[in-house]
């Protein structure tokens, strides 16, 4: 009996340790990883699957037989009635062996169970919006589906193929028919993983969120076609949406045979399942930017200001689209700057091209040129290329969206796209002589080329301009030394270059032709005062486009004295315009600037919802309700 106090001391010292059930505050970061961590998040299954896997007594059996616990899994879903919190548990579960090993049978697998949960048959149950389960099922399905169909040779290329696919409790027949894989006029091949590819250099990465695998693809040509195939960067590459349609349902045809279709959907936002209209997952940001790393424009840049002739040595595309040309939407036409090339617009075409209502009204194109060439000559180009795109993709005149084109030009670029929409009769050439153009003795070539560069009129088929760090009144940066070293180093085209030698070198024709053999870069044509800034800033845009600018400015001093580290304020502002915006602090290469970008889609709303009648500006989300 002396011993009880102490048998009482020791069970209350046990029972002081607290209650086998407590709560205890954590750190909300703490409580919500548990609560929504899942498969995909921390490589473990969500609270959701263990859940059912508790409900069963498998939760032990789990983490030592993955694959016989699915498989008793399978066994109560097959055996029925639908249970939908199980087969979501057989979704993840399935795709956590997966990625432990199990093989890309437990992938497809975690495909078909995802798809049952989402849009089996059985009683309709309506899953509630707020319920993660569904867009964390759909998640699962589209990176198990990429995984289903990777290589083995290389990680993230999926490949697509008809044939037998191996599943944990039979065999899957897989439908997919090759001619599908199209774009247009190219056949699209090299499909990539979107959701194993980091992206570097662009600010912001959009997905469309939906169903199926979000691939891009890069594209082969099939043949020349009158859809403007040949006028897509050859490059580029073309977020597409991977589905496995099963056929209808995880019931097999036959003894452990399923059947199931692939399909590969393209320009097209949704998709019918069931009766169910479905977004469909898309990656574009992906795919531009694997598209610039492939491409790598940015080794043509320096070089291309010093080559004169480099654009066509190398082939390169100087008037290109993103996608083939689409006759219901307005060209938007980007024209790069000075040593510099269309990959500068990545930022901006990132933010527009994934805008909806942008989306709906326009299609871009991108100009490339010889950025050290002379100015006059580059604008000669770009006007060659618009008129011949015009011609190839309307030549009835029938198209009224490929006539209301509007123009974006940076820096040397605005120079060269105000040259589209001006009428100079004779101020270039009294730049060179007062001699009548027509009395100076020359070669049909040179006559032909001075006469199409140096006497402009504006395109009717350009409606908006909108200049971007433009240097109307010349760069200071452009004078000096730096000019003196850049007049030594900078070739030209063969076709400039001969122009002294095919006018007649005699009397008042031989200065000229003096003249011609001291071609002026762009660097002196942008120079402060140069007969070339005076004489494009003394001509007025044409009534009837609109015209616009965007001016960034460094620090937040006097906007008079302004300047952007190239131009300055007082360069870049020029009347009349439309509208002018100054952004602020910003460098020179601000077309990846936010307020640049919305700047420029303020201006392309505006400008779509004067052309567009009622019913598209409505779709395109330009009319308020």
């Amino acid at each position: 009996m002396a011993r009880r106090p102490w048998a009482v001391l020791v069970l209350a010292s046990l029972l002081a340790c607290g209650p086998p059930i407590a709560v205890k505050r954590l750190g909300l970061d703490s409580v919500h990883k548990e609560l929504t961590g899942n498969v995909l998040t921390t490589g473990r299954p969500s609270t959701h699957s263990w859940i059912e896997l508790q409900k069963r007594g498998l939760a032990e059996r789990w983490e030592h037989d993955p694959a016989g616990t699915l498989a008793d899994v399978h066994g109560e879903l097959a055996a029925g009635p639908p249970n939908r919190a199980l087969g979501f548990a057989a979704t993840e579960l399935s795709f956590a062996h997966a990625m432990r090993g199990g093989g890309r049978a437990y992938y497809l697998a975690s495909v078909l169970y995802a798809w049952d949960f989402l849009f089996g048959a059985g009683p309709v149950v309506e899953l509630d919006a707020l319920d993660p389960r569904p867009r964390l099922a759909a998640d699962i399905y589209n990176v198990a589906l990429a995984r289903a169909f990777e290589s083995d040779e290389k990680k993230a290329r999926v490949v697509l193929e008809a044939g037998p696919r191996v599943l944990p409790f039979g065999t899957l027949e897989v439908a997919f028919d090759p001619e599908t894989a199209r774009w247009g006029r190219r056949r699209l091949v090299d499909f990539r993983a979107a959701s194993e590819l980091g992206v570097r250099g662009l600010r912001n990465r959009y997905r469309t969120w939906g169903i199926g695998a979000p691939l891009n693809a890069a594209t082969r040509p099939i043949g020349v076609g009158e859809d403007g195939q040949g006028f897509v960067y050859p490059k580029i590459r073309v977020p597409v949406t991977l589905l496995l349609r099963p056929d209808p349902t995880l019931q097999p045809a036959a003894p452990g045979v399923l059947h199931a279709r692939l399909e590969l959907l393209s320009d097209q936002q949704t998709v019918d399942i069931a009766g169910r209209v479905v977004p469909l997952e898309y990656e574009p940001t992906s795919a531009l930017a694997q598209a610039l790393a492939e491409g790598d424009p940015w080794r043509l840049e320096l070089p291309g200001f010093l080559g004169g002739n480099l654009i066509e040595q190398q082939k390169v595309t100087r008037l290109g689209g993103l996608e083939p040309y689409k006759p219901g939407k307005i060209p938007v036409v980007l024209v790069h700057g000075t040593a510099s090339s269309a990959a500068r617009w990545a930022e901006m075409l990132n933010d527009l091209s994934n805008d909806d209502a942008v989306r709906l009204s326009y299609q871009f194109w991108l100009f490339s040129y010889d950025t050290g060439n002379p100015i006059l000559y580059s604008a000669l180009q770009l006007r060659r290329a618009l008129t011949q795109a015009v011609e190839r993709f309307d030549p009835q005149g029938t198209n009224a969206c490929l006539r209301q084109m509007v123009l974006v030009g940076h820096s040397q670029g605005g120079l060269l796209a105000k040259l589209m929409v001006v009428e100079s009769g004779d101020r270039f050439w009294r730049n060179v002589s007062d001699e009548p153009f027509d009395e100076v003795p020359m070669a049909p070539e040179a006559r032909a080329l001075l006469q199409e560069g140096m006497f402009v009129s504006p395109l009717p088929f350009v409606r908006e301009v909108i200049f971007i760090a433009t240097p109307h009144g010349g760069s200071y940066q452009a004078g000096g030394l730096v000019r003196r070293v850049l007049q030594r180093l900078v070739n030209f085209p063969t076709d400039l270059a001969r122009l002294s030698t095919d006018i007649v070198t005699d009397s008042e024709a031989g200065m000229i032709a003096r003249q011609f053999r001291r071609l002026p870069t762009s660097v002196d044509n942008m120079a402060p005062g140069s007969p070339f800034v005076r004489a494009l800033g003394s001509l007025p845009v044409v009534p009837g486009v609109g015209t616009h600018s965007i001016i960034p400015v460094l620090g937040d001093g006097p906007l008079a004295q302004g300047r952007d580290g190239v131009v300055a304020y007082r360069s870049a502002h020029i009347e009349p315009v439309d509208s002018e915006l100054v952004v602020r602090p910003s460098g020179h290469s601000t077309q990846g600037n936010p307020r640049t970008i919305e700047e420029v889609r303020r201006i392309l709303l505006e400008h779509a919802a004067r052309v567009y009648d009622g019913d598209h500006r409505r779709a395109a989300g330009l009319d308020a309700p």
